[in-house]
């Protein structure tokens, strides 16, 4: 197997053996970059010089029987938002200043402890507040599975990068469904965890930071290093060591809700919706009690967390100089320029419905052990398109299976389950218990395990 291809869990093994070198993968992998990127543009800030250097460590390291961490020597990425020292971060936008970055984030910095060999950043669309990669700053990232559609957003690049071989462990970040669209639509698998099993800076009601990664092994993986602790995050969970490389899990007797009407948003695309149905059906014949699960998300819900964020998205802006205002997205702007009217009595609604969506998803998930539905209701869209509406009044329409375990502060991963017939793949979400993030793993990999063969990645133009 090609080593831009093997999983990080193969490649350790294969280091710790002999049979390879971290200098080896990673111009594996750099020579799929360079076959790719010119398609995809999925990456910014590349370092391969650093790379290089950083494997040539690695491979001295592993040659002496002593890695730094469970990921020395693996290739990775990290979205643009989590800072790297000297390194910009534009979020997307190209009315930002570019500025190095004085320190590693919490996960640049654990990666980094860990001996990971970072040789870029990833991309994302303005702010990371759209679910394509359509950014005033970046190229436009593009699809492996089919170039005229989207990768999903925001964590748009790494979503891309992992579908076509960029190396095998990438991270992005997710407040509303960043790291799961793109992974139901680029075919990988992620995990959102539990609010603060990550720690990130700076730390925000719902935002998360997760591995995305070909294989529910290399996420587990990671989630070893990534779970570390950090200061820096307030709101992050108290350190707990997690056995997280123990994902066998009989499924046998688990009550697991079926959920295939989110309440609000986008109607269930009949080709997702039958692909999501025969994930259940197997479940249920592997002697799980599968049961459907009734909407629970309101218009007023959705509404007012999208009134809220329009609030914090004008907030940020509203101050910046009229030609730096100029450069951002026409659609994030004419999106956030909206709130200005706003009331406080408008925000502060926006914001009591985000609390009440928390409220309203425990309360509807907690009679199951875990919940299956559509990571999106609608196949990867056209690449150009900011949303699949492309409607600034309507932003939100396809998040609906997605945001509620954001609010909730619930783990849910997406994972594969199947393809359209024009070959686009479809994201099964399985979420948990908050605080059960190993068993989402252990459900994924269960699922992983049963599902029907995988079709071979796209690892060319």
């Amino acid at each position: 197997m090609n080593p831009a291809d093997m999983p990080a869990t193969d490649l350790r093994a294969a280091y710790a053996g002999g049979s390879l070198s971290p200098v080896e993968a990673l111009e594996a992998v750099l020579s799929r970059v360079e076959q790719l990127e010119p398609h995809l543009m999925a990456l910014w800030a590349e370092d391969f010089d650093g790379a290089r250097a950083a494997a040539r460590d690695s491979e001295v390291r592993w040659r002496q029987r002593a890695p730094r961490g469970p990921i020395d020597g693996i290739p990775l990425t990290i979205k643009e938002n989590l800072a790297t020292v000297g390194v910009a971060m534009p979020l997307g936008t190209a009315a930002s200043e570019l500025a190095p970055s004085a320190a590693d984030s919490p996960p640049a910095a654990r990666s980094r402890e860990s001996g990971a060999v970072i040789f870029a950043r990833t991309t994302m669309p303005d702010y990371g507040m759209l679910s394509s990669s359509r950014s005033s700053f970046h190229k436009l990232s593009r699809n492996p599975w089919d170039h005229s559609k989207t990768p999903g957003g925001s964590s748009s690049g790494a979503g891309a990068a992992a579908a076509a071989g960029y190396g095998p462990l990438h991270i992005g970040t997710d407040i509303g469904g960043s790291v799961r669209l793109p992974a139901g639509w680029c075919g990988i698998f992620t995990l959102k965890p539990s609010l603060g099993r990550v720690p990130i800076d700076p730390p925000f009601q719902g935002r998360a930071a997760g591995p995305m990664t070909r294989t529910v092994a290399d996420s587990a993986l990671y989630m070893e290093v990534l779970s570390r602790p950090d200061p820096r995050d307030h709101m992050s969970l108290p350190f707990e060591e997690v056995a997280w490389s123990a994902l066998d899990r009989d499924v046998k007797g688990l009550r697991i809700g079926l959920h295939l009407d989110a309440g609000a948003g986008l109607p269930v695309d009949p080709e997702v919706r039958a692909a999501v149905e025969a994930a259940a059906i197997a479940f249920a014949a592997a002697g799980a009690i599968v049961e459907p699960l009734a909407p629970f998300l309101t218009r007023d819900m959705l509404d007012g967390q999208d009134r809220f964020w329009r609030a914090r998205a004008y907030a940020d802006i509203k101050d910046l100089p009229e030609e730096r205002k100029a450069k951002i997205l026409p659609f994030i702007r004419a999106w956030a320029e909206s709130a200005a009217p706003f009331s406080g009595h408008d925000v502060y609604s926006g914001f009591a419905q985000s609390m009440a969506l928390r409220k309203a998803t425990e309360m509807a998930t907690r009679r199951f052990d875990f919940v299956l539905s559509p990571t999106a209701p609608v196949p990867a869209f056209d690449a150009e398109l900011p949303s699949p509406t492309n409607d600034p009044q309507l932003p939100f329409e396809h998040i609906a299976f997605t945001l509620p375990y954001n609010m909730s502060e619930q783990p849910a991963s997406s994972i594969n389950c199947g393809y359209t017939s024009r070959g686009l793949p479809i994201g099964l979400q399985i979420a948990g218990r908050r605080f059960d993030d190993l068993g989402v793993l252990q459900m994924s990999r269960a699922w992983e395990k049963m599902r029907p063969q995988q079709r071979p990645w796209p690892t060319a133009v």
